[in-house]
């Protein structure tokens, strides 16, 4: 077990706080555990401390799970498994630890044993060495207090709001620490993690330099600010893509580097999940394959693999997105993989969201920056109005056929996996919606009120939210989005 007798450990246990503390204490490095509870597991937090005389430079700290209960998602140190037995060592800026100086690390359990046979650097977690000679009877005090906050696998809002930061690079809307990030932000997407080759399947997130963000936070402040967002309940994602990061994987190599390769960034950070904003030629379709239920082109075929991989691997409190634009999907209702001439991308996500509709969080299509969209109703609609926002979001909510072949029907997705893609302002992305018109898309989504020439196939009362390119260009735009949008969406 962790040390229980030679160092202070709080279980917090729903809203109870429980103790177990004895003055007698052996010198040496310790490994201390807590954890915030929910249903069926928890969020644990490890402290290493060094109560020697000298510093360490490493640390690796071992332990036991019954079959009932695993690690999920991890951060602030790596992680091997061999069936239950678990070791994590530290990362390259957490190694090492100065005389009386300690580090944590963190994971989500899902299950509710606790850790058993606690070894530190191969001794005891109570810090081994000689016992105390003295005896002493173990004290136990109980008192009430109050969680910190949902876990970072806890569940998202009723109504969402989804920003993407500009994490990784800096462009006229300026740089905004994630401290700095506004509460009205229910999910923040990091962008970007991009390859190092288009076909590698190697992802890799850097912070932005501090030659072009002269005020980029430490990594270290950077970390602690995603683990005070998440004990507030925000979700924070890698987001993988965007305009210049070009991912395809062509190959099981490159698909299983992309496994690998993202899992690092999520356990780096200490991350939520995953969003997948893959765009330009990411995805495109083979000749023949135009059957969306069953894809058969590699690119297709192996991000759905990987992408059910990452869910194995981090289980139910994962959180997957996806940020296609209109051409990928909604366009595919009349000329999916290349029908009648057109590009073979278009509707070149629809299988990935079909494939993986059991564990996606969150759709958000980007209504912007497109060009005219046959809707449901087999007319023409066009960005920037209430109209091309209901019309692309009942074909999500409704369903539709696929390249128009009854036969092969693109099945509705849950009220709840759906948000609306906006630009923040005018400068953010072309097809800027005022936020009248977006209350009034809203209102006729939801209410079946204010509804224009287009008329929705149904009701959605439970549509989760927006989604906006940026958290920063509405900074710029001094925060209209969120506090107008928030204000409309309360949680």
């Amino acid at each position: 077990m962790f040390a229980r007798i030679a160092a202070v450990v709080s279980l917090v246990l729903g809203a109870v706080l429980v103790s177990f503390a004895s003055p007698a204490q052996a010198a040496g490095v310790t490994a201390t555990f807590s954890k915030s509870t929910w249903s069926s597991g928890y969020t644990a937090t490890v402290t290493i401390k060094n109560d020697t005389s000298s510093a360490i430079s490493s640390w690796k700290v071992e332990f036991d799970y019954p079959a009932d209960t695993s690690v999920g998602a991890y951060w602030d140190a790596l992680l091997t498994k061999n069936g239950n037995h678990n070791t994590f060592v530290n990362r390259e800026y957490n190694g090492s630890v100065a005389p009386g100086a300690s580090v944590t690390f963190g994971f989500n359990a899902a299950g509710t044993a606790d850790p058993a046979n606690c070894t530190i650097n191969g001794a005891a977690c109570t810090g081994g060495g000689t016992p105390p000679t003295s005896t002493t009877t173990t004290t136990t005090t109980t008192t009430t207090t109050t969680s910190t906050g949902p876990p970072p696998g806890g569940s998202l809002p009723r109504k969402v709001l989804v920003g993407y930061l500009h994490a990784s690079f800096a462009n006229g809307s300026g740089y905004i620490r994630m401290a700095d990030v506004p509460d009205e932000w229910d999910v923040i997407n990091l962008s970007f993690g991009e390859p190092t080759s288009v076909t590698s399947g190697d992802i890799r997130f850097q912070q932005c330099p501090v030659a072009e963000c002269p005020n980029v936070e430490s990594e270290s402040a950077f970390i602690a600010a995603i683990r005070a967002k998440q004990q507030q309940g925000k979700k924070v994602l890698i987001s993988i893509g965007g305009q210049n990061g070009q991912v395809q994987l062509t190959t099981t190599a490159a698909r299983d580097k992309f496994v690998s390769s993202v899992s690092a960034i999520i356990d780096r950070y200490g991350l939520n999940g995953l969003d997948i904003d893959f765009e330009g030629h990411s995805l495109s379709l083979n000749a023949g394959d135009t059957d969306f239920r069953n894809p058969t082109t590699p690119v297709i075929v192996n991000l759905i693999s990987a992408l059910k991989s990452l869910k194995a691997r981090y289980g139910a409190n994962f959180v997957l997105t996806m940020a296609p634009e209109t051409f990928f999907v909604q366009v595919g209702y009349q000329f999916y993989g290349g029908a009648g001439g057109a590009d073979n991308r278009t509707g070149a996500y629809l299988p990935v969201i079909h494939a993986m509709r059991d564990d996606l969080t969150l759709l958000h299509v980007q209504d912007y920056n497109s060009g005219p969209v046959m809707g449901l109703d087999n007319q023409y609609h066009f960005m920037g109005g209430a109209d091309f926002h209901v019309a692309m979001t009942d074909m999500v909510l409704a369903g539709f056929p696929v390249r128009g072949d009854s036969t092969k029907f693109f099945p509705a997705l849950r009220q709840e996996q759906v948000a609306i893609g906006l630009p923040a302002s005018i400068n953010a992305g072309n097809g800027f919606t005022s936020v009248t018109d977006v209350h009034t898309a809203l209102n006729c989504l939801m209410k079946g009120t204010s509804c224009g020439s287009y008329k929705p196939k149904g009701v959605y009362p439970n549509l989760r939210g927006l989604m906006t390119w940026s958290i920063n260009w509405d900074k710029y735009n001094n925060y209209e989005f969120s506090k107008q949008h928030r204000a409309f969406l309360p949680r």
